[in-house]
């Protein structure tokens, strides 16, 4: 017996961005390692990349997360997570 059920259909209403064919979908269509979500609405769903580019920004450029050396060597920072 799977521990895990395989979902085939998406509810209505649950929004992905595929990122494997960058379009927004209803219900989950592609594979969850190709795909942002859900989201509520649609639109939501169509800011995903955007979303992700704010987020990679404001994390590359905390300056909690870096040194300024490049070395990650303050707690917390990159060379912590090994």
């Amino acid at each position: 017996m799977a521990l895990f059920k395989k979902r085939t259909a998406g509810k209505p209403g649950e929004w992905f961005y595929c990122l494997e064919h960058k379009k927004v979908e209803e219900g989950p269509e592609c594979p969850a390692k190709d795909r942002f979500g859900p989201y509520v609405t649609p639109e939501e769903a169509r800011g995903a990349m955007d979303r992700a580019r704010e987020r990679d920004l404001e994390w590359e450029t905390d300056p909690k997360w870096h040194d300024g050396e490049g070395s990650g060597g303050e707690p917390g920072g990159p060379a912590a997570a090994g």
